[in-house]
Formats: C-alpha cells, sequence, structure tokens
C-alpha cells in the first residue's frame, strides 16, 4: 500500500520524503524488519525504537515512524505525538479496515474478561454465527489458535487477526480490552460495536503498568468512549466512574440493583458430578427462566448476564441464549472435566494464593465431601508466591496433592519444599508426588463419592517449561491417558 493511502484522514505532524512509496508490510520490531517495510517506533517501558533506526534500515526499511527528530537521509520521515497512536490507525487502514466488515465486542474489567468472551462465544455460535476471540487464550478463530504474547497485543496483531478472522467467515470478533491495552492505543483505529464492564477491583499498579488505581480505572473507562454501546455492571461501586465522559448508549445489568437486565433466585447446582449456578433474568419486565451455567461460583451470574445483555440487545432468540449458556466451557477456568457423577473435577489456572483462595471458597459453598487440589509453583519466581500458596491450599483444602508446576531453571524438589513451609502452617493434610502425571493419577485412583477435584496452576496451558525448553503437556489428554490406564469408562 502507497504510504498516502496507510496514513489516509491520520495525525501527522510532518513528513519527509515521498508518500508514493509503496509499502509491503509494517513493524514496529527492528529485528523483524523486511526489505520494503515501514518501520514505526514505539517508546516502551524499558526499549526505544529509535533507538534502533539503523538496526531496521540495515535491514531494509524504506521508511519510518518518529515522535522524535532522526537522521535517516534519504528515507520517508513520518513525524507524529504519539506512533503508537499512528500506528493504529495505519494497521487499520493497512489491513482494509476489517473491523468495519465484522461486528466487534470490547470487554474490560479486572476480573471475567476470558469467561465473559467464551460465554458470548458460546452464545453467538448456537444462533448460527461464527466468533473469533482475541485475549488470554491467544486468537481463536475456528479451531485455530494463535498464542499472543498480551492479553491485548499491539494494535498491529488486532488488526491483522481482525482482517483474517473476516476472511475465514467470522461474523463478530469478541476482543479483551485490557487496561495497558487501552492506554497504550493497541485498541484505537476503529469503534467497538459493544463495550462490556465485568468488575474493577486493585490490580496492576506498579513497575510497567498503572501508577495509581486513578490510572488503571480511567484507562478502563477509555473503551466507553470508543464503543456505540455500553453494557456495564451496575452493582460495581465504580460504575459512575467508568460511565464519565462515555459517548456510546449504556445498558445495565445487576444482580442487587434495579437495572435494564436483573438476575435473580440464583442457586447453586450441584448435581451428579455437574456444578454451575442456576437463576432467572428479568429484561425490562420481560422474565428468561432457569439460566444455566456450567461453572461454579454465583460471581459468576454477572459474566453471564453480561453475555446475556450482549447477545439479547443482538436478537439472540431466548433458546439459543440457554443454550449456549448451558454449554459453555472456558479452557483453563473451572473447566469441568467430566469422568464420573460420583465426583467432580477441574482444570484451573490459579497460580497464585488470592486465585487459589477465590477459586477454593467458592468450590467449597458446594459442600463437597472433600476438596481435594493438585498444585505445584513455578520456578525463578519469588519464594513467597509459593509458602503462600502452600498456606493456601492447606487451609481450604481436605487433601493437598504437591507436584511440579513450570519449574524453569529450578530443582522442582526445592520447590515442593518451599511450598512444605506454607502448609505446615496450617493442619492440612498433603502428600508430595512430583511427577504431575503420576500426581493426577492418585487423585483419579483415590477419588471418593462427594470430592472435587482441582487440577492447578496450568489452566489453558499445554506445555510444562523445564531448563529453558517447553515440553508438551496439556492436562486433558493426561487425564485421557489416566482413564484409559486404569480402565475407567468415562461418564457423558
Amino acid at each position: 500500500m502507497f504510504i498516502k493511502n496507510m496514513i489516509k484522514n491520520l495525525k501527522v505532524s510532518k513528513s519527509e520524503g515521498s508518500l508514493e512509496l509503496d509499502v509491503l508490510d509494517i513493524s514496529y520490531d527492528s529485528r523483524k524488519v523486511k526489505k520494503g517495510d515501514i518501520f514505526v517506533c514505539l517508546v516502551g517501558s524499558s526499549s526505544d525504537g529509535h533507538d534502533y533506526v539503523k538496526d531496521a534500515v540495515n535491514n531494509g526499511a524504506i521508511a519510518i515512524v518518529a515522535e522524535k527528530e532522526i537522521n535517516v537521509a534519504g528515507l520517508t520521515v513520518l513525524y507524529t505525538k504519539n506512533t503508537r497512536e499512528l500506528l493504529a490507525g495505519m494497521s487499520a487502514n493497512f489491513f482494509g479496515n476489517p473491523a468495519e466488515k465484522i461486528k466487534t465486542i470490547g470487554i474490560t474489567g479486572t476480573k471475567g474478561k476470558t469467561t465473559t468472551s467464551f460465554m458470548i462465544k458460546s452464545v453467538l455460535e448456537k444462533a448460527g454465527e461464527k466468533v473469533g476471540i482475541i485475549g488470554t487464550i491467544g486468537a481463536l478463530c475456528g479451531d485455530k489458535v494463535t498464542k499472543l504474547p498480551n492479553t491485548t497485543p499491539e494494535s498491529y496483531e488486532i488488526q491483522k487477526h481482525l482482517k483474517n478472522m473476516y476472511e475465514n467467515g467470522c461474523t463478530y470478533c469478541v476482543i479483551e480490552a485490557s487496561s495497558i491495552g487501552l492506554k497504550e492505543h493497541r485498541l484505537d483505529g476503529f469503534e467497538f460495536d459493544f463495550g462490556v464492564f465485568t468488575n474493577f477491583s486493585h490490580d496492576h499498579i506498579g513497575g510497567n503498568e498503572h501508577k495509581s488505581m486513578e490510572e488503571y480505572l480511567k484507562c478502563k473507562s477509555m473503551l466507553f468512549k470508543k464503543c456505540k454501546t455500553g453494557f456495564l455492571n451496575l452493582d460495581d461501586e465504580k460504575y459512575s466512574d467508568i460511565i464519565i465522559d462515555h459517548t456510546c448508549k449504556i445498558v445495565t445489568y445487576a444482580v442487587n440493583k434495579e437495572a435494564n437486565i436483573t438476575a435473580k433466585n440464583i442457586k447453586l447446582v450441584n448435581e451428579n458430578g455437574n456444578i454451575g449456578v442456576n437463576f432467572d433474568v428479568n429484561i425490562l419486565k420481560r422474565e428468561i427462566s432457569n439460566v444455566y451455567i456450567p461453572i461454579p461460583g454465583k460471581f459468576n451470574v454477572y459474566n453471564a448476564l453480561a453475555a446475556l445483555s450482549v447477545c439479547e440487545y443482538i436478537g439472540v432468540k431466548k433458546e439459543d441464549i440457554l443454550s449456549g449458556l448451558k454449554s459453555v466451557k472456558v479452557k483453563g477456568r473451572v473447566e469441568p472435566v467430566k469422568i464420573s457423577s460420583e465426583y467432580s473435577l477441574f482444570i484451573d489456572y490459579a497460580h497464585n494464593a488470592l486465585s487459589m483462595e477465590n477459586v477454593l471458597t467458592t468450590l467449597k459453598e458446594y459442600g463437597p465431601k472433600r476438596i481435594v487440589t493438585l498444585f505445584g509453583a513455578g520456578g525463578n519466581r519469588p519464594k513467597i508466591r509459593r509458602y503462600e500458596m502452600g498456606e493456601m491450599s492447606g487451609k481450604y483444602s481436605d487433601l493437598s496433592v504437591i507436584t511440579s508446576d513450570n519449574p524453569r531453571y529450578e530443582d522442582p524438589l526445592d520447590i515442593i519444599e518451599d511450598i512444605k513451609i506454607g502448609i505446615n502452617k496450617t493442619s492440612g493434610k498433603y502428600v508430595v508426588i512430583p511427577d504431575r502425571k503420576e500426581a493426577i493419577k492418585y487423585c483419579i485412583k483415590n477419588a471418593q463419592v462427594g470430592d472435587i477435584i482441582l487440577l492447578a496452576g496450568k489452566g489453558h496451558e499445554d506445555y510444562q517449561e523445564i531448563k529453558g525448553k517447553k515440553y508438551h503437556m496439556d492436562e486433558r489428554e493426561i487425564i485421557n491417558e489416566i482413564c484409559k490406564e486404569l480402565k475407567i469408562k468415562r461418564e457423558a
């Protein structure tokens, strides 16, 4: 594409050189620049793209986008106040503005983004739509998952994936809109059709993230200045702050307040090894009864309400909403793996004390005979995490099965010894089985009627990292192997 077409209707302070150059691709990493590319100098927390202009030119860049004065004789240079903002607009133009051809749904909030994304996907697919997702799990298009470096990747990747999804028949794309993604203009270059706010709590403060809670909150609120219709949790105490200066139409959902869409008669369900929540929904005085989600925890009612609100607004039929929510499965987020009707088994990404406490207290509400928690801790990470995780599992589990997670460059047995320091502060029972497959086999072989077994730490990950190498390891596949070895006939 000619540079002049890439920057059409965008803010460029000044330009040097020809705008009639035909650019082959856009790059913001000098190491990945190819001949014919335009190189965009991004200023990050630990590096500055302006320092790598010579590398980009040596690799074949024919034009540069910069915020600071640079000296590259004979090359086209575009100057702008914010290269991230210009990268977003250029990427949208370069890929043919795919967000104008596919409906986009942005979800922001401290928790619940991934779960709500998959709920929306499940419902819309029941209605016959094809849905892509960009978020924590990666870029999901059909059965293909492309791993991403961040929950919300750079704008170039977003536009590239949107184009790919459109070309592969997707009619909708759900994007997890992280506060950092909004702050760094990764979601610029298009207007969302729908925006969703799940909740707000303390997170992502300090380091290379947000300077304060005020900044964190302000960044999340940006979504509602860049979408047509917003769906927001009225029960959240930061609701009023999130909608300050909003430019979109507002639709509210709640459990405890009178909102446009409200849940009531919430009941926990634990039957035949299936655990979830049942509730009724009131939509502007119209009722949908017996909504069921196969994911434990009353807090997931909010995620379901958010998904239901969007899909109801789109015009999805009641039966498709009910069917979609009933069959939703979120990889690695309290994900049920059915083996027997006599006990329940879940895979979850919980890999620190707070997330473990959240999932274990949620499961405890269902009154299991025992909670059996299998977990390890990551190597080359602060040791205090191990102590805290051990203490948390010992406090809330009837039995902890301590094993290996991602040991990285550490000895798994050293990590286990650190976990034991924390668990020995409690009266919780535990066994140590360093081999993760053998540990899972132990849990399944010794499961009792009424147990809830939690495999914590790996979640959606399909690898184990040992001494710098990632070895394939998917707990779902391991469970299949174990069931075959133990000659267990799994129940539907």
